[in-house]
């Protein structure tokens, strides 16, 4: 099915992000950590916004005093995003949410979500069952262990859905340095490398692209 239609566009996306909340990050216990997987989330909030992909966001247990609300870094991204709390682990088994997700009109989801174990793949799964395409951000997601995280990875994949990074994500959306998004695609692309070098994660960055963001930040 993905390589009948081949690669992912901007125009045919919409990006599911799902209980991006403290406690979940607190227990991410698997390759990508929590500060990483946070500025992964950032930056897939960011090129949907400068791409103008239609966004879901959810929470789960913050009416019942479960669980706290949507990271402020990720929300600070998502303006004009209201995020949809719910009960159930299996987003899509709330009726406000696979609303949501039906009324942007777009069959192919890239999706995010803590933990990749439970709310992670029990929405892409599901997704799946219900006629979407699913892409899942591996880098942008986290598990309570290394252990959980991988078996779920191999659970989604098995299913049918298609593993990606963030990085991935941005560049296949836009995909050309002479297309009119190119120079919105760029602004995210500097922004990322100048936060993920600042934050000494383990991404690689070339000294040119450095030189390319110290002199977008002092232009």
């Amino acid at each position: 099915m993905n390589r009948d239609l081949g690669v992912w566009t901007y125009e045919n996306s919409a990006l599911v992000l799902i209980d991006y909340q403290n406690e979940m990050f607190e227990t991410i216990r698997s390759e990508t950590g929590a500060e990483l997987a946070d500025l992964n989330v950032r930056l897939l909030a960011r090129t949907a916004k400068a791409l103008n992909v239609p966004v879901v966001l959810s929470t789960v247990g913050v009416k019942y005093g479960i669980n706290g609300p949507t990271h402020a870094s990720i929300l600070s991204d998502l303006p004009g995003v209201e995020p949809i709390d719910r009960t159930s682990m299996n987003a899509f088994e709330d009726r406000a949410f696979s609303d949501a997700v039906k009324k942007t009109g777009r069959k192919r989801l890239i999706v995010g979500g803590l933990h990749t174990e439970i709310c992670l793949t029990f929405a892409v799964v599901q997704a799946l069952k219900d006629g979407y395409e699913a892409m899942f951000v591996a880098d942008a997601v986290g598990g309570r262990s290394q252990a959980a995280h991988r078996t779920a990875i191999e659970r989604m994949a098995h299913a049918g859905a298609v593993p990606t990074t963030a990085l991935a994500v941005v560049t296949e959306l836009f995909r050309d340095w002479a297309s009119p998004l190119a120079g919105k695609a760029r602004d995210v692309i500097y922004w990322y490398f100048g936060e993920v070098s600042r934050a000494k994660a383990e991404v690689g960055v070339s000294e040119v692209e450095k030189q390319a963001v110290r002199n977008r930040e002092h232009a």
